[in-house]
């Protein structure tokens, strides 16, 4: 699919009422990092992260829902899911054709993988 090679970007959210609601770190299209693409295995795209200087105001975030997402005991699930809005909340991704409507981006050390939509995902689950 030519995705390999390509730099997508993980910017802060716009302030609420621009787009996406954002606020604490990360917002105003903070640099919170960039994603090398290595591997495209459709519907997910992983590369090498490079962290930028707004991703210690979210990487914590990034931390908990990997760590929740491996789980497999009750309720983690609701959990996962407050978490994922808040990084929903947060964070924008973004290809080098623009803003992304809809991501699941998980990071870890550097290493991030992610799938993406032009449009909302239908209320599928999005574990994974």
């Amino acid at each position: 699919m030519g995705f390999e090679g390509e730099t997508w970007y993980v910017r802060g959210a716009p302030p609420a009422g621009e787009g996406r609601a954002g606020g604490e770190a990360g917002s105003d299209g903070a640099d919170i990092g960039e994603i090398l693409i290595d591997d495209a295995d459709f519907p997910w795209l992983s590369g090498r992260f490079r962290a930028g200087p707004a991703f210690g105001g979210v990487e914590d975030l990034f931390v908990r829902e990997l760590a929740l997402a491996e789980r497999d005991d009750a309720g983690h699930w609701d959990a996962w899911e407050a978490v994922y809005a808040e990084i929903e909340r947060r964070v924008r991704l973004v290809s080098p054709d623009g803003p992304v409507a809809e991501f699941l981006l998980h990071i870890q050390g550097e290493r991030a993988w992610f799938r993406w939509s032009d449009e909302p995902f239908a209320g599928e689950g999005a574990g994974g």
